[in-house]
Order: structure tokens, then C-alpha cells, then sequence
């Protein structure tokens, strides 16, 4: 019944895509709503059917025998679905869907527009890659998650991944971080459109700009999700550790972020069109590339899953991708030449070309870590690493650059200003820039590196709560909100991001102790004592808990053994403003009153990189309301424009650019 059901639904979607984009195709476009709720039915049919096959414990269902369990609890049964392979394309699909729905019912009235056509046949095209993945070809087992399978009488699966089962964001973190990589398809297939109808103006970008946004804000909470997840179980003492399906995620994250910069280029001045084209396009692909590490089996990671076939179906797609982006961008040139320039450095469109450069940067010695040992690899046969040090030491310049033009560039007026006016502008940041740097200094803070940071960090934070103040004292609570405003509000949690990097990176003390029950040890003044061990028994799994006081407090680390045979260490937290103590259980007593091997690990303000993340959020949120417009602006079927739309004037006839945001 549920591979019946199961294959009923991917048959269902494969076809509905197929079928239309030969409706957009055929310009029969009155259809092509139908297709979509079609595709969009047959994937929620496929998922259903995997859901209840896990739920029922099917095991005649090759994933559910695969991945499931009797032993397995109901929250991480139900999240089973994504916990390996073919369920987690099959959530990708559904997610796609999804989208695909929503598109074609927002432009509903304008299906006739050659525009919207064309980007709705590149969804379709999209959802028929994936389904086709997953049908159940005769001869072909791509990522098949309703094959059949005989097993034997009384059969019990293994149940997931332990550190799949171990912690409640296993419900959260992948869903959003599949929201934030599938929503990027929405604005690629409008900018694939417009390179295709030649509608080469700022239309096109209107419309997705909220799309990208949302996008991008789910893809900022998975990653935050994972780096709390990482923090919260492993118990190594950090939160990221530049793996390569980390930095899968954080590929797109960069891009996706340079675009939303440069895009308000193009609206105000008109340039920029080729970058932002391929920005979008890049940043799609890099999804695709993401998809691929992580599905391929040609990295070692607790994210990453095997597959022989699936990896170079991956592939070939993103070389599509690519191809086609590079392709019709080329042939477009002509059409892509901006009317606006940089009218001179002390601007807000040249600041945000040195962003955009940064944000290329970052990406590339991201790109290139991870990617050069699988091309070594694939070359010669080596296999070597890309470690920590060089990420951090490539990337953290990069950074402190980040932080200051996060400063100037909300400041600077758009085409041009002058070195009295910037400083003057400037005051308020500076002043705040040193107010931190000397609180840091007078709380113990040494080393160029973080002083650095934390001066940076004052100094973007008062641009960016400057220029709040500014446009709460004209608009009112409208200061907060619209593109600009909620901007600076991300800006904000950036800051706080920044600053809990730097002091819980710089300032972490490590130490591992061997104590026996009622013994107390101290570490960086903080007093450990080991009290005695604890065991409890799960349903999946058989869980000893060491009970250790920290400063008087009671956490609980401990090590589980699942009934797979997998074991995992989890740590104990004692979590506070100014810094979190964990405690890890190295080796547990070998028998009643023997000495246990703790790690302690202490890092100062580590809670406020989930706070950040959290402002960050609200911040994307703030910026997805309407602001105060300047203008109406175009539908996205008007052709291009000599005037970029962020130079035509207010409602009320007048011109804004005194570097205050308006929405």
C-alpha cells in the first residue's frame, strides 16, 4: 500500500512537471496552475506514504528498513524522512512544490506574461530533475525511496543515525535549511527568465526580492540552528568546525547575501546587472553543489550520505547550471551594459561593490577548502586536508574588513560625498567603536585579532543604530521596518554574531580531568565537582549520566548507547550571559565509586551567537515588511528602463539622498 501509494505520487509529479512545461511551452498557460497543484499533490502523496510507512513501520519499504526502527521515538521517526538519502530529496521535492505552488498562485493574472512563463517552466523544469531521481526506474536505482525489499520475519531496522536521534533540532535544522536552499530556485528562474525575454531592467528583481529574502532568512536560522546543534551535542568545545557540508551551506549563505547588497545598486543606479544576474545564478548552483557533497558519499561527515549514482546526476545538473547561466549572460552582453557608473569611491554603490568583492572572496577560499582535497583526490589518488587554521586564518581578515564597510557603507550618500560630511556622519560609530574596544580592554580582552573585532564591531553597530535612530525620529515605528530599516537590524545581530565569535573563539579554556566522586577541581576559577553517575533507559537507547556541580549548578553529561550499537557523548551546559561552562564525559568510572575523565570546556558569551542569530531573523522579518516607497513600482512584465527605479523621485516629487533609509 504505502510503495503503491509512494510511487503513485512521484509517477504523479514527474508527469505534471513534464507536462508543464510543454503547457508553457505550447503557451497554454491556462493550465499551468493545474500542473503545479498537480506536482505539488504528488509529492505531499509520496511523502504521506513515506511518513506512514515509518510510522507503521513498514519494513517492505527499502528506506524504512533502511532507517527506521521499532525502537526509535516519535518525534525522530517522523524526521526519519530526512535522515538519509532518498528522504531527504524527497523532502527537498515536497519543499519545491511547495514554491512552485505559491509562484504560480501569486502571479496568477499574469501567467500570459512571457516572463512569468518562462520562470514558472524553469521550476518545472527543476521539480522534473529531482522526480526523475526518485522514480523507480527498471534499471536504474538513483534515490529510489519506495523500492521493495523481502526481509525476515521478526525484523527490526537499525533505526537512524545516533547522533540523528539525539537531539530535538533534528525536527528543525534540516527543514529550514532545505526552505532556505530550495527557496533560491524562485529568483534563479526569474533571472533564467529575464535573460531568456530580454526583460534585462529592475522589474524582475521586485518581484523576488521578498522570495530571495525569505529564502536567505531560512537558510541563516538552519545554519544558526546547526551551529547550536553542533554545540549542544558533540561536546568538542565549538559550534563550527569548517566541515565541508558546513560549508556547503555557508557557500550559498555568502552569495546569497553579496545579492542582496548589490541588488539595491541596480534599483537606485541601474548597475551592476551582470553581477546580480550571476550572483543569483551562483548562488542557486551553489545549492546544487551543496546537494551534491553532502549526497554524493565523497566526503567524510555526519551530514554527508552515500550514493553511487546520485553524486553525478548532481553533478551534471549544476554543469547545466552553469553552462546555461554563463551562456545566456554572454549573449545577453549587449543588453547587460549598465546605464549608471561609480561616480566616485566615497559612495554608497562603490561601498557596496567592495562588499560584494569581499563576500566573493569569502566564498571562493570557502569554495576552494573544501573542494581542493576532492580534486587532489580525484587527480592523483592523495587524500589530504583542509583544516581549521586555514579557514580561519583566510577568512578572518575578510571578516574585519566586512565589519568595517558594515560601518561606512550605511553612511555614505549614494553617487557621491565629501571627507567632512563622511566624518561627520561617522562620529557616532566612532565613538562607539572605541567605547567597545575600551570595554574590552577593561574587562581582560588581549590580542590584535579580537581587539580588532570588537572595536570593528562597535563601530558597525553605531552606524547601524544611528541610522535607526535617524529614520525612527521621520517615519515613526516605520523606522524599524522595510528593506533599509529592517536591514540595519540585521546589521545588529551580525554585531553581536561578530563580537560572540571573537571572544568565545580567543578566549576558550579547555581542560580534561580525571576525579573521582566527591572530588572538586577547578578550571579558569570555576569549581567542578564530580558527584556520582546516573543510569536511564529509553526506548532507543541505555543512557549513564554524570552528575558534576559547576560554581554549585547540576548538568547532566552523559553517554547513550542506542540500540544499534552506536554510541554518543553528550555534554552538560551551564549557560550564561557572560560565558558557558560544558562538561563532557571523556571515560566513565569503570565500576561504583571509580574516577570519571571530564573535558571542561569554558567560553565567554557564547549565548549570544544564538541571540544574534535570533536579532538576525527579526531583522529579515523587519526588512520583508513594507517600508515608506519612493515610487510604485514596475510590474514585472515592464520593459527595461533608462531610469534605474531608485532615482525616480518620492510621491512627493522630491529625491532622497542624504543617506537616511527610507523602506
Amino acid at each position: 500500500m504505502n510503495i503503491t501509494l509512494g510511487v503513485l505520487g512521484i509517477s504523479v509529479a514527474m508527469a505534471s512537471s513534464a507536462i508543464g512545461v510543454v503547457m508553457v511551452a505550447a503557451r497554454r498557460l491556462d493550465r499551468v496552475q493545474l500542473c503545479a497543484w498537480l506536482v505539488l499533490g504528488g509529492a505531499a502523496l509520496s511523502v504521506f506514504a513515506m511518513e506512514r510507512a515509518l510510522i507503521t513501520r513498514d519494513f517492505s519499504v527499502s528506506y524504512v528498513a533502511e532507517n527506521g526502527s521499532h525502537a526509535t521515538p516519535a518525534l525522530f521517526n517522523v524526521a526519519t524522512l530526512w535522515a538519509a538519502l532518498e528522504g531527504s530529496i524527497l523532502l527537498w521535492a515536497l519543499i519545491l512544490a511547495g514554491y512552485l505552488v505559491l509562484v504560480a498562485v501569486k502571479f496568477r493574472h499574469r501567467l500570459h506574461d512571457p516572463l512569468v512563463g518562462w520562470a514558472m517552466a524553469v521550476l518545472f523544469i527543476v521539480c522534473l530533475f529531482f522526480f526523475v531521481l526518485m522514480f523507480n526506474w527498471p534499471n536504474l536505482d538513483l534515490a529510489q525511496p519506495f523500492r521493495k525489499v523481502d526481509v525476515p520475519p521478526g525484523y527490526n531496522g537499525p533505526g537512524p543515525n545516533p547522533l540523528l536521534q539525539n537531539h530535538w533540532l533534528m525536527a528543525v535544522h534540516p527543514p529550514m535549511l532545505y526552505l532556505g536552499y530550495v527557496g533560491f530556485t524562485v529568483p534563479f528562474a526569474f533571472a533564467i527568465a529575464a535573460l531568456a525575454t530580454g526583460r534585462l531592467g529592475e522589474g524582475w528583481l521586485i518581484e523576488t526580492r521578498r522570495w530571495t529574502l525569505f529564502a536567505w532568512g531560512f537558510l541563516t536560522a538552519g545554519i544558526i540552528l546547526g551551529a547550536w546543534w553542533s554545540w549542544d551535542v558533540l561536546g568538542w568545545g565549538g559550534y563550527w568546525g569548517w566541515d565541508p557540508v558546513e560549508n556547503a551551506s555557508l557557500l550559498p549563505w555568502l552569495t546569497g547575501t553579496a545579492y542582496l547588497h548589490s541588488v539595491m545598486v541596480q534599483e537606485r543606479r541601474g548597475m551592476l546587472r551582470v553581477w546580480n544576474l550571476s550572483l543569483v545564478c551562483a548562488t542557486f548552483a551553489l545549492t546544487i553543489l551543496g546537494t551534491f557533497l553532502t549526497r554524493s558519499g565523497l566526503v567524510d561527515s555526519v551530514h554527508a550520505f552515500s550514493a553511487d549514482a546520485v553524486g553525478p546526476a548532481l553533478l551534471v545538473f549544476f554543469a547545466i547550471v552553469v553552462v546555461v547561466t554563463v551562456g545566456l549572460i554572454a549573449w545577453r552582453g549587449d543588453r547587460l551594459r549598465s546605464p549608471g557608473q561609480i561616480d566616485s569611491a566615497m559612495s554608497r554603490e562603490a561601498s557596496f561593490l567592495a562588499n560584494n568583492l569581499l563576500f566573493g572572496v569569502f566564498a571562493f577560499v570557502v569554495l576552494l577548502g573544501t573542494v581542493f582535497p576532492l580534486i587532489v583526490e580525484a587527480v592523483n589518488g592523495d587524500r589530504i586536508s583542509v583544516g581549521t587554521p586555514f579557514f580561519d586564518q583566510m577568512t578572518m581578515p575578510v571578516g574585519l574588513l566586512l565589519l568595517f564597510l558594515m560601518a561606512v557603507a550605511p553612511v555614505l550618500p549614494w553617487r557621491k560625498t565629501t571627507a567632512e560630511r563622511l566624518s561627520e556622519r561617522l562620529m557616532w560609530p566612532g565613538w562607539a567603536a572605541a567605547a567597545g574596544l575600551l570595554i574590552a580592554l577593561l574587562v581582560g580582552a588581549r590580542g590584535l585579532a579580537p581587539l580588532l573585532a570588537f572595536g570593528l564591531a562597535g563601530f558597525a553597530g553605531g552606524a547601524a543604530v544611528r541610522q535607526l535612530v535617524l529614520a525612527a525620529r521621520r517615519q515613526g515605528w516605520r523606522g524599524l521596518v522595510g528593506r533599509a530599516n529592517g536591514g540595519m537590524v540585521v546589521h545588529i545581530g551580525v554585531v553581536v554574531v561578530a563580537v560572540a565569535l571573537a571572544a568565545s573563539n580567543s578566549y576558550l579554556h579547555q581542560s580534561e580531568l580525571t576525579v573521582a566522586p566527591g572530588e572538586t577541581a577547578y578550571v579558569s576559577g570555576h569549581e567542578i565537582v564530580f558527584v556520582g553517575t546516573q543510569e536511564k533507559v529509553f526506548d532507543n537507547k541505555t543512557k549513564v549520566e554524570a552528575v558534576v556541580l559547576v560554581d554549585g549548578s547540576v548538568v547532566r553529561p552523559g553517554v547513550s548507547r542506542f540500540a544499534n550499537g552506536g554510541i554518543v557523548r553528550t555534554p552538560g551546559t551551564k549557560s550564561s550571559p557572560v560565558r558557558d561552562i560544558q562538561v563532557a564525559v571523556l571515560d566513565l568510572p569503570d565500576g561504583p565509586g571509580g574516577p570519571a575523565g571530564l573535558r571542561v570546556t569554558v567560553q565567554p558569551l557564547t549565548l549570544w551567537l544564538w541571540i544574534g542569530g535570533g536579532i538576525m531573523l527579526l531583522g529579515a522579518v523587519f526588512s520583508a515588511y513594507p517600508g515608506r516607497r519612493r515610487s510604485p513600482t514596475q510590474p514585472v512584465s515592464a520593459p527595461v528602463s533608462g531610469v534605474p527605479l531608485r532615482d525616480r523621485p518620492l510621491r512627493d516629487g522630491s529625491l532622497r539622498d542624504d543617506g537616511v533609509p527610507v523602506g
